[in-house]
């Protein structure tokens, strides 16, 4: 009986300890491109116009200020005339006057703040970055849903697709794998403003700015923890050398 009893606990934990990594393994394998990640200040500010005129409209970045945006080389003067459009000031945070309740009733489910987007998405996949990367290219027609709009990455996803004028219309038709399965090749049906490297490295851009809004201090942090580790180093040495000296008497 006992060791009918331990066997059973055995079980159970064994289930426990392997159900998370079966979990994931039962889900379908999403294949995300790599984002071209920059931290050069033009493709930051370019990523910020991108943001504020086509994002900002519905998704709030609610725990970034507008002045943070003097880190990656614009002036006050800058964010005022290029930026700021609807009287706020330089120091306000980076709100929107759509009510979450408003927007639940138009599109399903309130539109999620984006300051910590690029953290957030992150998972087995890919990084957030590649997430976003891959899913705002991602957009194809679809007369089936509300917004005309549907996603390969996110399905029957609420958003409509706001840069539609910059890369132009996408299609889909189901293709099928060597092994049977079926996944959703798209193709551009109608060109938009912007080639398709060009919207590319527009959503490059876009996608830098929110990963750098995600945590605007990464660089100092990095750096900071650079200087950490030289200290620490520098101070085993000297306490090393110390340790010997002091026992170098002691047999």
């Amino acid at each position: 009986m006992k060791m009918r009893v331990i066997n059973l606990f055995k079980r159970a934990a064994a289930v426990l300890l392997f159900a998370p990594s079966l979990a994931l393994a039962a889900g379908a394998a999403l294949h995300l491109d790599r984002a071209p990640v920059s931290k050069d200040p033009a493709a930051l500010q370019h990523g910020a116009k991108l943001f504020v005129n086509y994002c900002l409209n519905c998704h709030s970045a609610s725990f970034m200020r507008y002045n943070q945006l003097q880190n990656i080389g614009l002036s006050e003067q800058l964010i005022r005339d290029n930026l700021m459009f609807t009287g706020e000031r330089v120091g306000d945070l980076m709100k929107i006057a759509m009510r979450p309740a408003d927007a639940k009733v138009w599109f399903g489910a309130a539109p999620p703040d984006l300051t910590l987007i690029a953290r957030q998405r992150a998972s087995e996949f890919g990084s957030g970055a590649d997430w976003l990367y891959t899913y705002l290219r991602q957009f194809y027609r679809d007369p089936n849903r509300p917004t005309g709009w549907n996603n390969v990455v996110f399905e029957n996803v609420g958003m409509p697709h706001v840069l539609w004028e910059l890369q132009g219309e996408q299609v889909a038709k189901v293709a099928e794998n060597p092994d049977g399965s079926k996944h959703i090749e798209l193709s551009l049906a109608k060109p938009g403003k912007l080639s398709v490297e060009e919207y590319d490295r527009a959503i490059a851009d876009l996608v830098s700015f929110l990963v750098w809004m995600g945590e605007p201090v990464a660089e100092k942090r990095k750096l900071i923890g650079t200087y950490v580790l030289i200290f620490l180093a520098g101070l085993f040495v000297l306490s090393y050398a110390l340790k010997k000296n002091y026992w170098k008497d002691v047999h």
